[in-house]
């Protein structure tokens, strides 16, 4: 048996002016061929558990295609057409295929294919026939799509965010696979779409309101039959007609027992739909808690989320840190020319910069402040600990870390850089346990890494294209009625 192995993920903003271009994914992966499993085998991602998963079932992992870009704006035209061609070139490539995994994000939208995941993955059926298995996995901020639904056997969301199941889920997804060739099951997949956003401050799964669903969930897979299932919370930053929450079930061989599961699971989420409704803090009163409490504190900049594609240089919290000045404190900056700047002045110089609030005027205007440039780097760090997103090699670009007579730090970056891992902090001559208050440009994300050195972490309803308030957003393509911008929608099944 071969299986062919095959990842495309962007998670596309559809708020942002910028749009992801072909570039963006060659500077993060676009690869082909034997060099998906070098640079993904061994890796905490789902591809890596695909691997593991046919190697353990003693079948022929074929390795195909991989391309996936940092979170930023929706995706080119150009660029869209140019990846599919790449990836039905290196299924040509490949040979005859007993099955197809599958790992597409799912929240990704092109300029040309709103539905930009549904458009690939139906591709891929239209390829290899109504007969073939194709099982793979999704983010659980998808936003899914009937399409999606219709060309795949199975599809399997992560049930943790921060996201550090996604090996599992891969090693699941290959494993269901392997039952699948051997006849010993046949997966058949519902899904169902409560009319619900659920706000991105709600989305932490190992506590309320989201915990006690995915429990529920849990205990749905001991029922006889059931295969899978999945609690999508959705992606609230993509204007298209699929944004809010979706669930799925996958039964062996019962497409009435998937839908009649799926639709319990979603009524269930409906009916405790108010309590997905996000709870904010300001920035003065988020700097007023950490003043009063135990340090480190982690500051959660929800509005300059990196990992939703935010440009990374809001500078709201690093005004009201600089202008308080509480003690010892951390803030990373998307900020090229002031970086270069700190480079041509060196190590020891205190120079005039104007930091951050450059991309455009939704995330602050820019901190004008002396500072004291304390290292100069190349950006590169890794992390060996499991992490949201199962990157493992981060570049952030010549790098510059500068200080300011306040005590606030600020990390000088040249490319933006989602906040994964405490490695962005502790390789560049930092420690962040010496920090009274460390700001960190996500939601969730993040707190794998910060939870172990942050005594408390506080989410900031910050502006920006990733702002928590959803209702501060303009959509045009969004479904309707959808709660929480219509609560007086009503749903049944």
């Amino acid at each position: 048996m071969r299986v062919g192995i095959v990842a495309w993920m962007h998670e596309s903003n559809t708020f942002i002016a910028g749009a992801t271009t072909l570039a963006h994914f060659e500077e993060d992966l676009l690869v082909e061929g034997e060099e998906v499993r070098l640079r993904l085998a061994d890796a905490h991602h789902e591809v890596g558990g695909f691997f593991h998963g046919l190697a353990e079932a003693n079948i022929d992992a074929v390795p195909v295609f991989a391309a996936r870009a940092l979170p930023y704006g929706t995706v080119q035209a150009a660029a869209y057409s140019e990846i599919l061609r790449r990836l039905e070139t290196a299924l040509d490539r490949a040979g005859p295929l007993d099955g197809l995994l599958v790992a597409p994000h799912g929240a990704m939208v092109s300029e040309a294919h709103p539905d930009g995941d549904g458009h690939w993955l139906s591709r891929m059926r239209e390829r290899f026939g109504p007969t073939c298995p194709i099982i793979g996995t999704l983010d659980l901020h998808v936003n899914l799509s009937p399409s999606m639904v219709a060309a795949c056997d199975a599809l399997l969301g992560y049930r943790t965010n921060p996201h550090l199941d996604q090996k599992q889920r891969g090693l699941d997804a290959a494993r269901l696979m392997a039952r699948t060739l051997r006849g010993e099951v046949r997966p058949t997949m519902a899904g169902a779409f409560p009319p619900l956003a659920v706000n991105i401050e709600r989305q932490l799964t190992a506590q309320a309101p989201c915990k006690p669903l995915y429990e529920q969930a849990d205990a749905m897979l001991r029922q006889p039959g059931v295969l899978s299932n999945s609690v999508l919370l959705g992606f609230p930053y993509a204007d298209v007609a699929e944004m809010g929450s979706a669930a799925i079930v996958v039964a062996d061989s019962d497409p009435n027992l998937a839908q009649r599961l799926v639709n319990e699971l979603a009524s269930s989420w409906w009916d405790r739909r108010r309590e997905f409704i996000g709870r904010m803090i300001g920035v003065a009163q988020a700097v007023d808690q950490a003043a009063q409490l135990e340090g480190p504190v982690c500051l959660l900049d929800m509005g300059d989320n990196v990992g939703g594609g935010a440009p990374g240089d809001g500078t709201e919290i690093a005004h009201e840190l600089h202008r308080r000045a509480i003690g010892p404190s951390f803030v990373c900056l998307a900020d090229a020319e002031s970086a270069q700047q700190a480079r041509n002045s060196g190590v020891g110089a205190k120079l005039r910069l104007r930091i951050g609030g450059k991309t455009d005027k939704l995330h602050g205007s820019p901190l004008d402040v002396e500072a004291t440039v304390r290292g100069l780097y190349d950006g590169r760090f890794e992390e060996t600990q499991p992490r949201h997103g199962g990157w493992t090699k981060f570049d952030q670009g010549p790098t510059a870390v500068v200080e300011t007579a306040t005590g606030l730090t600020i990390m000088l970056t040249t490319r933006r850089m989602v906040p994964f891992s405490l490695r962005q902090v502790s390789t560049f001559d930092l420690d962040p346990a010496r920090f009274r208050v460390l700001v960190a440009k996500g939601v969730h994300a993040p707190v794998a890494a910060y939870a172990p050195v942050c005594k408390h972490l506080l989410r900031v309803d910050t502006p920006g294209v990733t702002c928590a308030d959803m209702t501060r957003l303009v959509y045009h393509h969004r479904r309707r009625p959808l709660f929480p911008f219509e609560v007086d929608t009503t749903w049944g099944q």
